[in-house]
């Protein structure tokens, strides 16, 4: 069983809020999920976190991944430490391989 730690659409229409949970990667968005980590609003001004530090930890050391959002609220809270992901960054991922594409070509 691959646990996840993603989130779980709750609120009414229009005016979403989440909860940060542990769940099987093989069930529905809202399905059942294991554990409640936390939740997160991000309706309201400013935007409001509320995690368990303990719960999340220990899932992450059980080897639970974290959805890409999941990822970037423990990075912004400080329980992973944060990566990088700007744009100039892919920028330039991009630029060096086209630069090595334009090499290659040059050399035949």
């Amino acid at each position: 069983m691959a646990v996840k730690l993603r989130l779980t659409r709750m609120g009414a229409k229009k005016k979403p809020f989440y909860r940060i949970v542990a769940i099987d990667s093989r069930q529905p968005r809202d399905g059942k999920y294991i554990d409640l980590i936390g939740t997160y609003n991000p309706v309201s001004q400013p935007k409001v976190i509320k995690i368990n530090r303990d719960k999340a930890k220990n899932w992450l050391d059980k080897g639970a991944k974290p959805s890409e959002r999941v990822k970037f609220l423990f990075e912004k809270e400080g329980i992973l430490e944060p990566t990088a992901r700007t744009k100039a960054s892919k920028e330039e991922e991009n630029s060096e391989s086209t630069t090595e594409n334009k090499a290659d070509s040059d050399k035949k």
